[in-house]
């Protein structure tokens, strides 16, 4: 959705294809959602997950080898339409998420001593994980429109902002929300082992949540000792702010492009994003 706003936005502005959208632009939006889906498929995998937006996941359903090879085939025929476009730069920005959703997912088995260390480590991580493949597929789009260097900057800034609130607004939402809405399980992450935002900022004000993240919250009693100290602290004010701040720079971003419907649904959109519960 977000490719074809901004292709649309971004045409209109230049003035460009009568605003429409090339066929080229149409599959920079489909090849994005195979990535996006090829992703889901092999983390429901990594991570062993029971649950996919309120439905058995895939690995629940079949055995691991079979899902595993079905995430790589859509990223195989993903990668044929990429080289279908025939255009060696679009290539090169789309090639990129692929390579940051696997340096992505090798950062997410780490962990750094420090807090400053940890921080930067996780928005890292989070910028290749998930930030990476809206801010590139948004480039692409308009350089298939016949953008600038300038304007696939905007384009690639706005996406980057979104994937990053996205992401943040996605580790609030599983510390406040339950698992029928949220249609994954509440806690996932700190079961997971996995430290993300509002952990991050309550250790601030709780330094023991410190060797919990060490040692990835294995120890009996660490999820929930650790779901009420972010609770306690201001780690969800914070990581909500945080948030905020990415979606006001994706909205400055948006209206900076030509007012046309697709412009103000990019502002609607970064908005969306932020407001969810799910």
């Amino acid at each position: 959705m977000l490719a074809i706003l901004m292709a649309r936005a971004v045409n209109c502005h230049l003035d460009v294809h009568n605003g429409k959208l090339l066929p080229s632009q149409r599959s920079v939006a489909m090849i994005a959602e195979m990535i996006h889906t090829a992703s889901l498929v092999h983390d429901d995998v990594i991570d062993q997950a029971d649950m996919r937006r309120g439905k058995p996941s895939a690995p629940a359903l079949w055995d691991h080898k079979k899902v595993t090879i079905a995430g790589d085939f859509i990223l195989s025929v993903a990668s044929q339409m990429i080289a279908r476009l025939r255009n060696p730069d679009v290539t090169q920005v789309l090639s990129m998420v692929l390579t940051d959703l696997v340096q992505g997912e090798f950062m997410q088995l780490g962990s750094k001593e420090t807090e400053n260390e940890r921080f930067a480590h996780y928005l890292t991580k989070t910028y290749r994980k998930t930030a990476s493949l809206t801010a590139n597929s948004l480039k692409a789009v308009v350089m298939l429109g016949g953008a600038d260097e300038s304007i696939a900057d905007v384009a690639f800034q706005y996406g980057r902002n979104v994937g990053l609130a996205f992401q943040l607004v996605d580790d609030l939402i599983d510390f406040i929300s339950n698992t029928e809405t949220l249609g994954k399980p509440a806690m996932n992450d700190l079961k997971a082992g996995l430290a993300t935002a509002p952990v991050l900022f309550a250790c601030e004000k709780y330094p023991e949540l410190n060797p919990m993240i060490m040692r990835r919250f294995e120890e009996p009693g660490d999820p929930e000792r650790a779901f009420e100290l972010v609770h306690k602290s201001n780690g969800l004010e914070q990581t909500r702010f945080l948030a905020r701040k990415y979606n006001m720079e994706a909205t400055r971003l948006a209206n900076s492009l030509a007012e046309s419907p697709f412009q103000k649904a990019l502002v609607t959109a970064a908005d969306m994003i932020i407001n969810r519960m799910k």
